[in-house]
C-alpha cells in the first residue's frame, strides 16, 4: 500500500489545499493529512478546530477518489511523522517561485535524515495559486469576501471565529 503524507498547518483548509489533497490522493492508496501544531505560528483555530474542518471536507474527498483520506496531527520532526504513519511519500504544494526555495531546503534536510522517503511536489492549479491562509484570515479581519479562497463550511468557521457572522 502506498502511504503519502501531506503536511500542513491548514489553518484553515483552503480550496488550495483541497486541490492538492485531491490530486494527490490519485497518486496513493492511503493520504494522510498531516495537521502541524506548530506553536511558533500562532494559529487562529485550535488543533481541533482544524483537524474537524479538514476531516469534514476530506470526507466527500475520500468517497470521490476512492482513496483513504485520514488528518493526522503531529508536532515531531516531518520525517518522523512519516515514520509514524507508513508513508513513503511526502506531498508538498508549490505556488510560487518562493516556495521552492524552503521546500527545497527541506527536502534536503529530509533526505539526509531518511533517503527513503521521498517528496513531491504538485503545483498548485492557476485558480489557486494566490490563496495562502494567512493572507485568507487577513481579508476576513478586514471584512473582505473570503468565498473564492475557502469552502462554505469553513468560510462560516472564520467568519464566527473573527466575530463577523
Amino acid at each position: 500500500m502506498r502511504i503519502g503524507l501531506y503536511p500542513g498547518t491548514f489553518d484553515p483548509i483552503t480550496l488550495g489545499h483541497i486541490d492538492i489533497i485531491r490530486r494527490a490522493a490519485t497518486l496513493v492508496d492511503r493520504l494522510v493529512i498531516g495537521v502541524a501544531i506548530n506553536r511558533d505560528k500562532g494559529p487562529l483555530f485550535s488543533l481541533e478546530e482544524r483537524v474537524e474542518m479538514i476531516e469534514a471536507e476530506c470526507a466527500m474527498l475520500s468517497s470521490e477518489t476512492g482513496t483513504e483520506i485520514v488528518a493526522h496531527p503531529f508536532e515531531n520532526l516531518l520525517i518522523d511523522c512519516a515514520h509514524d504513519v507508513g508513508a513513503q511519500v511526502i506531498v508538498r504544494g508549490l505556488r510560487a517561485v518562493a516556495d521552492f526555495e524552503y521546500e527545497f531546503q527541506m527536502v534536503g534536510m529530509n533526505r539526509a535524515l531518511d533517503s527513503s522517503v521521498e517528496t513531491v511536489f504538485l503545483m498548485a492549479d492557476a485558480r489557486h495559486q494566490a490563496i495562502a491562509s494567512k493572507l485568507v484570515k487577513e481579508i476576513a479581519r478586514l471584512d473582505g469576501d473570503v468565498t473564492k479562497f475557502v469552502p462554505a463550511m469553513v468560510k462560516e468557521r472564520l467568519l464566527a471565529k473573527l466575530g463577523k457572522s
